[in-house]
């Protein structure tokens, strides 16, 4: 029996790559009918999609290539109530992202579709962002950058007030220890950091050897540098108002790698007005891309990249793998390693 599939990739995990990386998951010989739809995302931002966020191409697109599928292999790819109705014959769909923000879970459960997504696929990428934007912001790389490309020779950033912090030595707070904190805390202890940590689901035994586990208050007030690496939720959205900002050092550092959604930034360029903050790194912001008008894109002191932490080439050959893997799964009438609604495959 020959199994269709819908490899509806993007121009960062390619169709190509969904495609062959299916092909080397599943055993020789398994008969494959694979349709690739490239969807127009990054050239084109993603968006909400009927009733589901952050999805790229159209329903009706999704519909026609769909047509006769039995699995459907993608990052961005909108599954909505619409789509699951119109195609009756899809059993998995397979999400290469973090978590399956861009389908309509309820409404696949109903239908009886699997859904699975790809945990882990960029920790390494972002937990090297990360890295990158604590050194950059630590030392003022943005600005100076700036200047030298203007052909402005910045030799006053000897002055004493204008010097950065070195990592060695410092105390670095990281908000969250999931995949992603946990890596750039190894990496910040082996440059010679004490790394305080706060998350809440975390127990001391699991930081071990690596970081202390503390309060937020105190993480804060003990950190030169703190970055963030929490989801958000209601307990975590805005958390790093104007308050909790006055309570870090004067003269200390902010990152965030993981959503805008943790930030008031508005706090943070007035942080930055004041000689309060003495640098900041952004990779997420509220509205994507960010306003023309953002004073953020004005504001000294900011080091920003345009929501870039998980491009690497490895980020998309894993996440087009762990995908292929779990459709050889299915295939095989094995578990799913990640599915989201396990209780459609009984």
């Amino acid at each position: 029996m020959t199994t269709t599939v819908l490899a509806a990739g993007d121009h960062f995990v390619l169709p190509g790559l969904l495609h062959r990386e299916l092909r080397a998951a599943v055993p020789e010989g398994t008969a494959l009918d694979v349709t690739e739809l490239r969807l127009p995302w990054p050239h084109t931002p993603f968006g909400k999609v009927a009733e589901v966020d952050e999805a790229s191409g159209t329903e009706d697109e999704i519909i026609d290539a769909l047509r006769g599928a039995r699995i459907c292999l993608t990052q961005l790819a909108p599954l909505t109530e619409r789509i699951l109705a119109a195609c009756p014959g899809l059993e998995l769909f397979c999400v290469s992202r973090g978590g399956p923000v861009n389908t309509n879970l309820e409404a696949a459960t109903r239908h009886g579709v699997a859904v699975s997504y790809a945990p882990g696929r960029n920790a390494v990428a972002t937990a090297e962002h990360t890295v990158a934007l604590i050194l950059a912001a630590a030392r003022g790389i943005g600005d100076v950058h700036t200047d030298l490309r203007h052909a402005t020779w910045r030799g006053d950033y000897y002055d004493y007030d204008r010097c950065g912090i070195e990592i060695d030595g410092s105390v670095i707070g990281l908000v969250g220890f999931g995949a992603i904190g946990s890596r750039v805390a190894r990496v910040l202890v082996a440059m010679g950091a004490t790394v305080l940590v706060h998350d809440p689901y975390v127990r001391p035994e699991a930081v071990a050897g690596v970081a202390e586990l503390v309060p937020l208050d105190e993480l804060l007030g003990r950190s030169r540098i703190v970055s963030l690496h929490a989801r958000v939720t209601d307990e975590t959205t805005g958390m790093m108002d104007a308050d909790r900002i006055a309570a870090m050092p004067r003269g200390s550092v902010l990152v965030n790698c993981a959503r805008g959604a943790l930030v008031d930034y508005d706090a943070v360029c007035d942080a930055l007005d004041t000689g309060h903050l003495a640098g900041a790194g952004f990779d997420v912001y509220p509205t994507e891309p960010v306003p023309a008008g953002a004073r953020l894109l004005s504001t000294p002191g900011v080091v920003l990249t345009p929501h870039i932490a998980g491009a690497s080439r490895e980020v998309a050959h894993k996440a087009a793998r762990i995908v292929a893997g779990e459709a050889a799964r299915f295939l095989r009438g094995e578990p799913l390693a990640h599915c989201a609604n396990p209780e459609v495959l009984g």
